[in-house]
C-alpha cells in the first residue's frame, strides 16, 4: 500500500490510546509503519526494472520486523535522552519507556506487511528464509476509501482530544470499520474468483475508486486475457492483451538473461511477450498493463525478434 496509508494506520493505532503509554508513541507507530520501505533506497544503486526483484522482500521479512523496531526504538529513546541533555525535552511529553518503544515500533512495522500482503502486487513475507510471494488480491495499491476513513477519523480523534473530549473511540470505531471494508473486499475478490470458469488460475485485480468491480485475468503460458466484473454491472467482453509473441518469459534458464530480465521475471506473477512498433519483444506484466506506455514493469528485448504465435 501507499505510505500515506501506513501512516493513517499508525496513527489510528496511536489515537486508539496505545499512545498514552509512553512518550514518542506516536513517532514509534508512524515511522514503523513505513519502516519497512527502507528498501526504496535502492533505487539510488539499482537501474531499470531491477528494483522489482528487491523491493518487498528483506525489509518485510521475519528478521527484519524484529531488527527494524528495535533500531527504530533506540534512536527514539537516544533522542529523547538528547533532549534532556540539552534542555529542549518538551514539558508536556510522557516519560520515554524502551519497552514500549520497542513494542509499538513493532506493531507498526507488522501492520506494514499486512498491509502490502493486501493488493497484485505481492510481497515475500518469509524473506530470507523463502522468496515466494504472496498476494491478498483484496485492495488496489491506493485505496482511497480507507484514505477518506481514516483521514478522517484522525483528525477528528485529534480534534476531541485537543478540547478535552473522548477521543479514543472515534479511532477504535474506524478501525473496525477499516478491518470491516477489508473485509467486504476480500469477500467479494473470493466471490468473483470462485464463480469463475477457471478459479484456480483467475487473478480478480481490485480497481481505483471502484471497489465493487474486479479485473479479471485468467490465462496461461504468456498468454492472458482480461474482463471485468462488478457488483453493480455484472461482466463485460474477455480482450486479449496486447499483440503477444512466441517467447517463453517463464524460462528457467535465466542465467542467460540480463540483469533486468531476470528481475522481472523473478517478480512477475503474469508474464506476457508483446510485440514491440520494430519488432523486437516487450515483455509485460498483465496485473499492470497499460498499452499507451512502457512504465517501470516492462521490460524490452531489442535483439529478440517476435515470433508469430503457433497456429493450434
Amino acid at each position: 500500500m501507499d505510505n500515506l496509508t501506513h501512516s493513517l494506520v499508525g496513527a489510528l493505532i496511536g489515537q486508539a490510546g496505545l499512545k498514552k503509554n509512553t512518550g514518542l508513541a506516536m513517532p514509534a507507530l508512524i515511522i514503523g509503519a513505513n519502516l519497512p520501505d527502507v528498501d526504496a533506497a535502492c533505487f539510488f544503486w539499482l537501474e531499470g526494472v531491477e528494483h522489482l526483484g528487491f523491493r518487498r522482500g528483506i525489509t518485510h521479512g521475519p528478521p527484519a520486523m524484529v531488527l527494524l523496531p528495535l533500531i527504530l526504538a533506540g534512536l527514539l529513546y537516544g533522542f529523547d535522552r538528547w533532549q534532556m541533555r540539552r534542555g529542549k525535552r518538551p514539558e508536556g511529553r510522557l516519560p520515554v519507556s524502551f519497552k514500549w518503544l520497542f513494542l509499538l515500533s513493532f506493531i507498526g512495522c507488522l501492520t506494514h506487511p499486512a498491509l502490502d500482503w493486501l493488493n497484485v502486487y505481492g510481497i515475500r513475507l518469509l524473506e530470507p528464509f523463502s522468496s515466494q510471494w504472496f498476494y491478498g488480491d483484496t485492495l488496489f495499491i491506493i485505496d482511497v476509501w480507507l484514505w477518506a476513513l481514516m483521514g478522517f477519523a484522525t483528525w477528528f480523534s485529534l480534534r476531541r482530544e485537543r478540547r478535552g473530549g473522548e477521543w479514543m473511540r472515534p479511532a477504535r470505531v474506524a478501525i473496525a470499520v477499516s478491518l470491516a471494508y477489508i473485509g467486504m473486499n476480500a469477500g467479494i475478490t473470493a466471490m468473483f474468483e470462485r464463480d469463475h470458469k477457471h478459479p484456480d488460475s483467475v487473478i480478480a485485480s481490485p480497481l481505483p475508486l471502484a471497489f465493487w468491480s474486479r479485473e479479471m485475468i485468467d490465462g496461461e503460458e504468456g498468454l492472458w486475457w482480461i474482463s471485468s466484473r462488478s457488483l453493480i454491472s455484472g461482466k463485460s467482453k474477455r480482450v486479449e492483451l496486447g499483440q503477444p509473441c512466441y517467447y517463453n518469459p517463464t524460462a528457467k534458464e535465466v542465467d542467460v538473461f540480463d540483469a533486468d530480465t531476470r528481475a522481472f521475471l523473478f517478480w512477475s506473477r503474469t508474464p506476457f511477450a508483446e510485440r514491440a512498433p520494430d519488432g523486437s519483444v516487450l515483455l509485460r506484466d498483465a496485473r499492470f498493463y497499460d498499452p499507451r506506455a512502457r512504465d517501470r514493469f516492462t521490460v524490452a528485448l531489442p535483439d529478440v525478434e517476435c515470433e508469430e504465435l503457433p497456429v493450434e
